[in-house]
């Protein structure tokens, strides 16, 4: 039985989890749920996994919580120092941190200093912080098991090539929303035309971060960290049917490829139950189905947050940690309408220019430079409303 904390347990990737969890109930407990804001899904799931402790982040709702949970004898705690806290339980086997953006970094570092596993759906803590986290996790000699799609099936694709160089990693990418469509097509974009993905459910900041193809510049980033590959040999193509979840090619010119249809649950539960796999009810891929694949290259002069990721990992330092703060602040402004869909690149690239660099940080460096980052785009967003 692995007793497992989900950190943003209400989000996309914490209520599939959960799902996983109640499949495998002699596989699996819940020791651990915490979430931002949504303090009823939080009341819910607790009263049905019973676990030994959950975390409110926004600390107004804790009452609401801690009246509904305590005649069930589960602690409450609130705040987002206690969600930084809470891994240091001795009872946790394995901290799933699936929280949204650059708050996954602190309590995933604390998590590897009190000796606990990861199973990572969190890519900014690696975007941020992949040079301390990643050394954290060597020095401890603590895996840090990918989530997200293409980083699982690139760690599938390496299971038993430990002495064969890798050539190249190949991210696939659905292109999401807008494939095809230029930049004259994109002016009038709106928020709810962005969250359409064609392929993925997913949360709202994943998505737009899809749209734009920041994503597949955060993952490039995260699989640096992950696989220890340099970022010139990592490529991002697209395939707009999300069957081939990601390929390896090694140095004899072989590439495998992981497929599967597009289900997070898949992923999700091959880090939970590493290094085994557990026979599930999930479908099951079919070639009948899907009789054709197609890949080509992505459009970076439309989608330029892709580039502009790549440009900043060559930078390296503190230049990754910025980015993602101003990356962050733009799709909260576009998802308000206060921003439009192609300023979103334009705001990183301004916010880039205004940042102070640090060529070797360490974690007190990433909270400043975060926090610098978020202060300029702001104001940038300001200058634009007036």
């Amino acid at each position: 039985m692995k007793h497992i904390a989900i950190l943003g347990a209400t989000g996309s990737i914490g209520t599939q989890a959960l799902e996983m969890v109640q499949a495998f109930p002699e596989e699996f407990a819940v020791e651990v749920l915490t979430a931002r804001h949504n303090a009823d899904l939080l009341i819910q799931q607790s009263l049905h996994f019973k676990p030994n402790a959950v975390v409110i982040e926004e600390e107004n709702l804790y009452r609401k919580v801690a009246d509904a949970l305590q005649p069930h004898d589960i602690k409450v705690f609130a705040g987002s120092q206690s969600i930084v806290d809470i891994v240091e339980m001795s009872s946790i086997d394995m901290v799933l941190v699936a929280v949204s953006g650059y708050a996954g970094l602190r309590p995933t570092y604390n998590a590897l200093q009190h000796d606990k596993p990861i199973a990572l759906a969190n890519k900014e803590t690696l975007v941020v912080g992949g040079s301390v986290i990643t050394r954290l996790a060597a020095e401890r000699h603590l895996p840090i098991l990918p989530v997200d799609s293409e980083h699982s099936a690139i760690f599938q694709c390496l299971q038993g090539e430990l002495h064969n160089p890798v050539e190249k990693l190949i991210l696939t990418a659905s292109g999401g929303p807008f494939l095809g469509r230029k930049k004259e097509d994109l002016q009038n974009i709106r928020p709810a035309d962005a969250l359409k993905h064609p392929n993925w459910k997913m949360g709202s900041k994943v998505t737009i971060d899809s749209a734009t193809l920041m994503n597949k510049g955060l993952e490039m980033m995260e699989a640096h960290w992950l696989f220890q590959v340099p970022v010139e040999d990592i490529e991002v193509v697209v395939h707009p049917q999300s069957i081939v979840h990601s390929m390896v090619e090694f140095s004899d010119h072989s590439v495998k490829a992981q497929l599967g249809v597009p289900d997070m649950r898949l992923p999700i539960v091959y880090a939970l139950s590493y290094p085994y796999r557990l026979p599930n009810r999930l479908q099951s891929l079919s070639f009948k189905e899907w009789h054709t694949l197609t890949f080509q290259e992505p459009d970076e002069e439309t989608f330029r947050c892709l580039p502009i990721a790549y440009e900043v990992m060559r930078k390296g330092g503190n230049a990754p940690c910025c980015m993602n703060a101003a990356n962050e602040v733009a799709v909260a402004a576009f998802l308000q309408e206060k921003i439009s869909f192609l300023q979103i690149p334009e705001l990183i690239e301004k916010v880039l220019a205004k940042a102070s660099f640090i060529a070797q940080p360490e974690m007190g460096d990433f909270v400043r430079s975060d926090k610098e980052s978020r202060m300029i785009a702001t104001e940038i967003i300001q200058q634009l409303s007036l």
